[in-house]
C-alpha cells in the first residue's frame, strides 16, 4: 500500500467510526505521521516499507460521548476487531476510552474523549510494504 493510499485508508475509518458516533469530525485537527518499520531486534529495512498514524478530533455533545464510544464499540466487534482495552468512567481521564486490534489486518484504532467536547479517533497500520518495491529480507 502506497502512503496515499495508507493515508486515504486511515481516514475512510475515522470517518466511519465519527458517523457512528454522530461526532462532526474537525477537519483541520487531522494529523498523518509516516514512520520507518523497526524490526523485531530494532533492524531497519530500506525498501521503503513504513507503519501510519492518523489521528483527527470530532466535535460531539458532551452528554452523547459514552453513548457513542459504546456504539464505536460494538461497530468494530461486528467488524472482527477485537477490544484491547474500554472503559467508561467519569471519575478518570480519560472518562471513555477504547482501543481495538485487528487479528487479521493488523490495524489499531484508538477512541477516546478529551476536554468537555470531543472525541479523538487514532488509526495505527502495521508495516507496509509500497506497491512496486522488493521486500529487503533482513
Amino acid at each position: 500500500m502506497s502512503e496515499e493510499e495508507a493515508e486515504e485508508w486511515a481516514a475512510h475509518w475515522t470517518e466511519s467510526m465519527a458517523r457512528t458516533a454522530q461526532a462532526r469530525i474537525d477537519i483541520g485537527t487531522v494529523r498523518a505521521r509516516f514512520f520507518h518499520c523497526v524490526g523485531e531486534n530494532y533492524e531497519m529495512a530500506d525498501d521503503g516499507r513504513f507503519t501510519h498514524r492518523y489521528s483527527v478530533w470530532a466535535d460531539i455533545e458532551p452528554e452523547r460521548r459514552a453513548e457513542a464510544v459504546r456504539a464505536i464499540r460494538a461497530d468494530l466487534e461486528e467488524r472482527g476487531l477485537e477490544i484491547q482495552g474500554y472503559r467508561s468512567d467519569p471519575s478518570e481521564d480519560p472518562a471513555n476510552a477504547l482501543d481495538a486490534w485487528h487479528p487479521q489486518d493488523h490495524q489499531g484504532v484508538t477512541v477516546q474523549d478529551s476536554g468537555a467536547s470531543q472525541l479523538l479517533f487514532v488509526v495505527k497500520t502495521p508495516c507496509l510494504l509500497p506497491p512496486g518495491v522488493e521486500q529487503q529480507q533482513l
